[in-house]
C-alpha cells in the first residue's frame, strides 16, 4: 500500500476516535455525568443536582459549570415581590442540551436596595416592572445562593420517558388554565410540569422547601 495511503488511513483513524470520545459540538465527555435524575438529598432536607448543591452553590459556581455567565434579571412581580433571576441558554451537561433559570436566595431589603440602585426601568408581559442591575450588585449576584433550579430540556418528555428516568410521582397537581399537569416528587424536591403541547419545566428545591412549590401551584390533585 502506497505510504501516502497509509499515512491519510492512520491520520483519518485518530480524527475519528477523537471524535468518538467527544459530544457533539466538541464538548467533551463528563468525567462526572450531571444527569435530571440524578438527584441527591442529604438527612437534613438538603439536595443537589447537576453539580449544584442547593442553597449553597452560587451563582458564580454555576457560571464555571455552565461556562457562562448567564444573564440575570431583577424584578418586581405582579404580587409585588422582588425576584432575582440568571437565565442560561442552550447549556450542554453529559450530552443533554437544557435552557436553565436560576432562582437566586437573597433577603427583601437586598432585592429592593439592588432594584432601587438599577437603571432603565421597564415594563414586561408576566412582570411588572424590571431593572437593570447597577456595576457593584452586578458583582454582588454572584455571590449569592441558588434557590431553585428551573431546568427546561431541548428535547420533549413524555410519560412514559419520565417514569422511566423518575419513577411514580407521589401525586399530580393540574393546571386547567394550561393543560399541564404537575408531577409532585417530595422526597426529591421535584415538580415536573408535563406538557402535551408544549415544552416540559424541571423545577428542583430543597426538599424540605417543596411544599413552598406545591402551594404556588395549587392543590388541584388529579386522579390516577
Amino acid at each position: 500500500m502506497d505510504k501516502k495511503i497509509l499515512s491519510w488511513i492512520i491520520s483519518l483513524t485518530l480524527i475519528v476516535l477523537a471524535l468518538a470520545i467527544l459530544l457533539p459540538g466538541g464538548r467533551e465527555a463528563d468525567q462526572e455525568p450531571k444527569l435530571p435524575w440524578d438527584i441527591r438529598v442529604d438527612p437534613q432536607g438538603g439536595s443537589a443536582v447537576f453539580g449544584i448543591t442547593l442553597g449553597e452553590s452560587t451563582l458564580d459556581d454555576a457560571r464555571r459549570l455552565f461556562k457562562s455567565d448567564g444573564k440575570v434579571s431583577l424584578f418586581v412581580t405582579q404580587a409585588g415581590l422582588p425576584a432575582l433571576e440568571a437565565y442560561f441558554e442552550r447549556v450542554f451537561l453529559s450530552g443533554l442540551r437544557a435552557d436553565f433559570v436560576l432562582v437566586l436566595e437573597a433577603e427583601a431589603e437586598t432585592l429592593w436596595a439592588m432594584y432601587d440602585r438599577g437603571s432603565r426601568i421597564s415594563p414586561t408581559t408576566d412582570k411588572t416592572r424590571k431593572v437593570e442591575l447597577a456595576g457593584e450588585d452586578s458583582l454582588l449576584v454572584g455571590t449569592l445562593p441558588i434557590r431553585l433550579i428551573n431546568y427546561i430540556p431541548a428535547a420533549d418528555l413524555d410519560e412514559a420517558l419520565i417514569a422511566k428516568r423518575f419513577g411514580e410521582p407521589a401525586k399530580r397537581i393540574s393546571e386547567p388554565e394550561t393543560g399541564i399537569i404537575h408531577w409532585i416528587y417530595p422526597e426529591d424536591g421535584l415538580s415536573i410540569g408535563v406538557n402535551a403541547s408544549g415544552k416540559e419545566l424541571l423545577q428542583y428545591i430543597q426538599p424540605k422547601e417543596i411544599e413552598m412549590l406545591t402551594d404556588i401551584l395549587g392543590s388541584d390533585d388529579v386522579e390516577r
